[in-house]
């Protein structure tokens, strides 16, 4: 019985689901192209592109939020972002893949308001983290500087910079994600259902 609801409560791979996801990618990409804030150092910038793939790990779960982080970075990293290259490519999806995999995993678990802080919270943390350890890794071949000199920046720039843009993103993310999966006919519960959806399905 409860693998049954368990099942029931996972949002299928149905053609509403696949536009969803396809207009959020889309989303996300306008958004990185209208919004770039230079923030701590010229090569960081804010952007609000991440927004839609929360939402989407929140409301398809972690794997869809994944793979549209892949899509979405390898699209912005051969268009609005081409200048980064493929080390730009490969920091977004670690960034934001080790975000909607913690978050996404949370949040499904406990549909609730509480549980979506504490998903996006730990989200920003496991972001912050894994952003400090791979820009010690990737930062000096970006860059070509020596390694000891990306040490000197974590503190005064790459944890600050990392903290703002995931909370700010996590922030938004917390205050749309509820409307935005009832506009996509996603049922917070097997239980509760969108009469418009059902009659659209």
């Amino acid at each position: 019985m409860m693998q049954t609801l368990e099942n029931k409560s996972k949002p299928k791979l149905t053609t509403r689901n696949i536009t969803s996801l396809a207009i959020m990618a889309a989303l996300s990409i306008v958004l990185v192209y209208m919004v770039r804030i230079p923030m701590f150092l010229p090569f960081l910038e804010y952007d609000p592109a991440d927004i839609p793939i929360f939402i989407t790990a929140f409301a398809f779960g972690p794997v869809a939020g994944l793979i549209l982080t892949v899509i979405v970075s390898v699209l912005q990293g051969l268009t609005v972002s081409a200048s980064s290259g493929i080390i730009g490519i490969v920091m977004h999806i670690l960034a934001t893949g080790s975000f909607v995999l913690v978050a996404g995993n949370i949040y499904r678990r406990s549909k609730t308001r509480k549980n979506a802080i504490v998903a996006l919270i730990t989200g920003v943390g496991v972001w912050t983290v894994m952003m400090i350890l791979w820009n010690i890794i990737i930062t000096p071949i970006f860059m070509n500087v020596p390694r000891e000199q990306v040490l000197t920046l974590i503190v005064p720039a790459i944890l600050p910079f990392n903290l703002v843009k995931a909370g700010i993103n996590a922030t938004i993310t917390f205050v749309l994600y509820k409307s935005v999966g009832k506009l996509f006919c996603v049922p917070e519960t097997p239980a509760v259902k969108n009469k418009r959806c059902t009659r659209e399905a």
